[in-house]
């Protein structure tokens, strides 16, 4: 049994030493395998070039004013290209590559400076191409006493829309310094619900910056005109009429996005007509159905005799008079007050179709003869009136309850 178990137990013996001389062996040949894919990558990464340092940074912006442009010189990076792919390009590569270059600087060389650096020849920047010049020097007001608006106009046909850009207002009166401005636009005919905007400061040159877009057909567009109505409100609440501009789109769109000024039309700076102006109120109750009317007062008429003037009121829808209402006469003046009031009744659904003529009359000496007519006034929608005449009426449609008074040219009869 001895003689046994000794021959197997050296068996055993030989064997684990044979496997732990294997596990030894496979340890050192693995070892030795990871040291040498390590020198594999060092070497690798040493063929690379090493980065030279750059004289000037990459993109250096001059320390000069934005007001004045100047040229901003910038470079680029080189390209780094190993030494074997150097060693690869042949000399007709190179031909290609110099006329492609000299192709590159005769297109730059319409863009302005070239050979900012000495490794690619790129165009400059222009300063005065992507700078936002002062908003003092685009918009600044122009000099004068007269109030001026400030704003843009331009339409976009692939989207049939209207943008307004209200920049700000000029030369303010100094009785407006302290009130907040407040600024009303529409487009008329057709456009009842105004847009408002807000100044976001006071004084003489409030600034407003503030974009409206208007739907508009590319047909109507030219049809319309633009109102833009300045007001200046107390801390109360209570808002006086600076003045308001009407600015017709018609031949007006042809330079777009460049920028307006218009003098403000004042009660005070209206230049009195020929015939002689009227000036009115007007009110309408949609709740009552009823339209005030107020004769206030005239100037520079041309009175033919002393015998006085009044002013004949007529209500008319479509070619119909509904109703005609006549003021008391006043004698001897040519700047006449009337303050005679006078309601007329009017559906809400008739404000599109009816309007108010008011005509100027000096009655005559001889009673069998008709009163001279001195002049003629149209107030009412699009369908009778244009410009300040219309603009009234929509003003009173969209201020229900409130009076609106304006003054007014007379016209001849037609």
């Amino acid at each position: 049994m001895e003689d046994q178990v000794l021959p197997l137990a050296v068996g055993l013996s030989v064997g684990l030493l044979l496997l732990l001389l294997c596990l030894v062996v496979y340890y050192l040949w693995r070892r030795r395998r990871r040291r040498r894919r390590k020198s594999q990558y060092e070497e690798l990464l040493t063929t690379v070039p090493s980065v030279p340092a750059c004289s000037a940074p990459v993109i250096l912006v001059s320390q000069g004013s934005w007001a004045t442009p100047r040229e901003i010189p910038f470079t680029l990076p080189p390209r780094f290209i190993t030494q074997n792919q150097c060693d690869l390009k042949n000399e007709e590569d190179k031909e290609v590559e110099e006329i492609k270059m000299e192709a590159r600087r005769d297109i730059l060389a319409h863009r302005g400076s070239l050979s900012v650096s000495r490794w690619y020849p790129v165009g400059t920047v222009l300063a005065g191409l992507y700078s936002v010049p002062p908003l003092n020097e685009v918009v600044a007001p122009p000099p004068g006493m007269a109030t001026r608006l400030c704003f843009s106009v331009e339409y976009r046909h692939s989207r049939e829309q209207l943008m307004v850009s209200l920049l700000r207002l000029g030369n303010l009166p100094p009785r407006f310094h302290g009130n907040v401005t407040l600024v009303e636009l529409r487009l008329l005919p057709d456009d009842r619900r105004p847009r408002q905007a807000k100044a976001r400061g006071t004084g003489p040159d409030p600034e407003f910056n503030d974009c409206f877009v208007f739907q508009v057909s590319g047909v109507c567009v030219s049809q319309s005109t633009l109102s833009v109505c300045v007001l200046s409100v107390e801390q109360d609440g209570k808002r006086h009429a600076v003045g308001r501009v009407l600015f017709p789109l018609e031949g007006e769109l042809g330079q777009a996005g460049r920028v307006l000024w218009r003098d403000l039309e004042t009660e005070d700076d209206t230049q009195c007509s020929e015939l002689g102006d009227l000036q009115v109120s007007l009110s309408y109750s949609p709740t009552l159905q009823r339209l005030s009317v107020a004769v206030l007062r005239a100037r520079g008429l041309q009175l033919l005799t002393d015998a006085g003037v009044c002013v004949q009121v007529s209500l008319q829808i479509h070619t119909q008079v509904v109703k005609i209402k006549r003021s008391c006469v006043v004698k001897g003046e040519n700047n006449p007050y009337f303050s005679h009031r006078m309601t007329f009744k009017l559906r809400s659904q008739h404000l599109d179709e009816a309007c108010l003529r008011f005509e100027l009359l000096q009655p005559s000496d001889v009673r069998s003869e008709p009163p001279a007519l001195l002049g003629v006034l149209v107030l009412g929608p699009f369908m009778y009136a244009r410009g300040p005449q219309l603009q009234h009426w929509m003003d009173m449609v969209n201020t229900p309850q409130e009076p609106v008074k304006l003054w007014h040219g007379l016209g001849r009869a037609t």
